[in-house]
């Protein structure tokens, strides 16, 4: 492969992901949201209550990362953290009413912008490509594990 290539698929590739970026991020700049946040807002939605370690396993982000995440999300009114009842050596995390609104936002904004990303793709296009994606992906999860 060429990697000096500009058309390379590799860098095509790239570019998606640094368009998709800076676009997603301006989006969420008007949401007074960091690109960290949606994920965790999300789970919390799915799993209102998990403690800061279960938040972080089913992230795959270290605890320590968690910790400033929130404390920033706490700020902002999204969550609010609690005492777990029955160890109170647990902090649980919960979603606000302000929260859970952000969430129902955030469904509309990922949607449209899943929207402009494949709207002009056809549903065989859609599951190839997402087959392709996932491929890749198996690709570099066995390069990792040798």
């Amino acid at each position: 492969m060429d990697f000096c290539n500009i058309e390379g698929v590799y860098q095509s590739f790239i570019k998606v992901i640094k368009v998709h970026h800076q676009y997603l991020h301006i989006i969420l700049e008007k949401l007074d949201l960091y690109p960290g946040q949606p994920p965790l807002l999300f789970t919390l939605y799915k799993n209102d209550g998990l403690s800061q370690r279960e938040i972080a396993d089913k992230l795959h982000i270290k605890p320590a990362t968690i910790t400033v995440m929130l404390t920033r999300m706490e700020k902002a009114g999204l969550i609010t953290r609690r005492q777990d009842e029955e160890d109170q050596r647990i902090s649980r995390v919960y979603l606000t009413q302000k929260g859970r609104e952000m969430c129902e936002e955030l469904k509309k904004v990922m949607a449209d912008l899943n929207e402009k990303c494949f709207g002009n793709f056809t549903e065989d296009e859609r599951e190839i490509f997402k087959k392709l994606l996932e491929k890749m992906a198996e690709n570099i999860e066995k390069a990792k594990d040798k």
